[in-house]
């Protein structure tokens, strides 16, 4: 996922020092604010750290757009919006933050969408369930984005595939965990994987739904405590398929979403988002700013 936004306006917050905890609940919707008009806004770990509210919200919000406008690539679909910087509160007091809006949303039932990025707190601990017995914590190193895009960009933890760093997104909002086609080729390659079934459409973001396959693994993928022997493969993504077990030659996508400021740039990355159906084995996911870590308790 590659998020490219040109600015440079400061992260203030309002106070005197940052609130070191916040721990997220269920699916993260609370009550909060947006220029002191209330919203239903989500906290989102496989969300992208800029807040992304609905047009419908910045027009009772009285948002006036500013010079930077955002372009998202999910596949050959565009999806424009436009930006602002303004007060939104997500429940913990207002900050000024930099906040996109699209017609259409960037997930259902909420009236915008934040990744823990550029919340203020230092720790962000969503409890997805009760802790159950016999569960594992394991810690991976936590990353997001280079250059003038990292504060704005998702936060993924980091593993080794092939001798190479891959990049995990924690998506417990989505039921089906999703490798780029590059990631998947790489996986493949190194688990002994092989495509299979047919192609299935499933929605990536704001509506929008790409072809996925099955990738099925002779020796299981580790990622924390999880093994997973089963994922989904963008099969019309960026990067190559061809030399995948059991796929035909695939055309290329753009990467899942990009966001353009004054310049456009493409970058492979390769990529797992991590869904429910492997995420259901675990308890909380921690995302520790200061560490560099995100930690993840699971059976």
């Amino acid at each position: 996922m590659r998020l490219l936004l040109v600015i440079s306006t400061a992260f203030l917050t309002l106070g005197a020092s940052l609130p070191s905890l916040r721990v997220v609940q269920g699916d993260g919707s609370h009550l909060g604010s947006v220029n002191g008009v209330p919203a239903r806004i989500r906290i989102d770990p496989g969300a992208v750290a800029v807040p992304l509210i609905t047009s419908e919200l910045a027009k009772r919000a009285k948002l006036k757009s500013g010079p930077f406008d955002f372009e998202y690539l999910v596949g050959p679909r565009r999806v424009t919006g436009e930006s602002a910087v303004t007060r939104i509160d997500f429940g913990s007091g207002p900050v000024r933050r930099r906040v996109g809006w699209t017609e259409a949303p960037y997930r259902q039932g909420a009236d915008g969408t934040i990744g823990p990025g550029l919340l203020p707190e230092k720790i962000i601990h969503f409890q997805l369930r009760p802790r159950r017995s016999g569960e594992r914590m394991l810690a991976l190193p936590m990353v997001g984005q280079g250059g003038l895009d990292a504060p704005w960009g998702s936060r993924f933890g980091e593993i080794q595939v092939g001798g190479r760093p891959m990049l995990i997104l924690f998506d417990p909002g989505r039921h089906r965990t999703i490798a780029s086609a590059n990631a998947a080729s790489r996986i493949a390659a190194a688990h002994m994987g092989r495509l299979s079934g047919e192609v299935e459409d499933v929605e990536i973001a704001f509506g929008v739904e790409r072809p996925v396959r099955t990738l099925q693994l002779s020796q299981p993928l580790p990622v924390g405590p999880l093994s997973i022997r089963t994922l989904g493969v963008r099969t019309n993504d960026f990067g190559s398929l061809t030399r995948l077990a059991g796929a035909e030659v695939a055309p290329t996508d753009p990467d899942e979403i990009v966001v353009v400021g004054k310049r456009k740039k493409q970058q492979k990355f390769d990529y797992v988002r991590l869904g429910s159906d492997h995420l259901e084995r675990c308890s909380s996911i921690v995302f520790d700013k200061a560490a560099k870590q995100v930690r993840l308790s699971c059976v």
